[in-house]
């Protein structure tokens, strides 16, 4: 999936001379967390966010450093802190070009974008023009709207079985002796694991699986394990 299949394509939007109690009654009232900032010449030039609202006079949260930092800082940073704190409209306190991707950018594009950034929304753009914006929520609407089973005409049991093998036999954390039996799309996982991140990661395997219809645990969890090994496959049997 792309940008443009799952971002909010009706952004509300202030400029840089809306006056910040007005933008901050927009949020509340449309129930957004943040607001592209454009300008008269619709060109996006900040994101104003609830985190700029942190740290306001009206409410005392003022930012306060120690007498040796304001020093090594300099009377600079002193007075950007000075201008977000009191500053009455949203051109004063907005965060200055932000972070934003293409209507084509992928999920996982996305996704990394954010967490690279530590941002929780990025407007989408369509050449200079905004798109649209998307935010996590988005995202956790895509994830909730995929989630139901897929129907596959190959989803018997065999091919069930042949799947969930494949998938568990090919990562680090595979259980030692690993089986799965299942019937009418009922699974049972056998094997045994020496640390419990395993056995989740066991049991997701099999529940991502096309035509899983419930899992059952079988796995034995060995308590006092020294050494590492990891079972080999069966390339790597045929190989010896």
């Amino acid at each position: 999936m792309r940008a443009h299949q799952v971002m909010t394509r009706a952004v509300i939007t202030v400029t840089p001379d809306t006056p910040i109690a007005e933008a901050a009654d927009v949020m509340l009232r449309h129930h957004v967390s943040g607001l592209p900032v454009l300008d008269d010449a619709k060109k996006l030039v900040g994101i104003l966010s609830e985190s700029d609202f942190l740290h306001r006079s009206e409410i005392g949260t003022g930012r306060k450093r120690a007498r040796w930092l304001q020093f090594l800082l300099g009377p600079g940073a002193e007075g950007a802190d000075f201008v977000r704190e009191h500053g009455r409209k949203v051109g004063e306190v907005m965060t200055r070009n932000p972070v934003t991707v293409e209507e084509d950018a992928s999920l996982d594009d996305i996704v990394r974008t954010m967490e690279k950034n530590n941002v929780k929304r990025l407007p989408v753009m369509k050449g200079v023009a905004l798109a649209g914006i998307v935010s996590r929520a988005n995202l956790l609407r895509a994830v909730a709207s995929m989630a139901g089973d897929v129907p596959d005409p190959t989803s018997d049991d065999d091919h069930i079985r042949e799947r969930i093998t494949r998938a568990v036999s090919q990562a680090l954390w595979r259980p030692i002796g690993f089986q799965a039996t299942v019937r009418n799309g009922i699974v049972h996982l056998h094997g045994i694991i020496f640390d419990e991140r395993s056995r989740q990661a066991t049991i997701v395997a099999a529940e991502n699986t096309a035509g899983v219809k419930e899992v059952h645990d079988r796995l034995v969890w060995v308590d006092n394990y020294s050494g590492f090994y990891i079972e080999p496959t069966e390339d790597q049997r045929a190989a010896s």
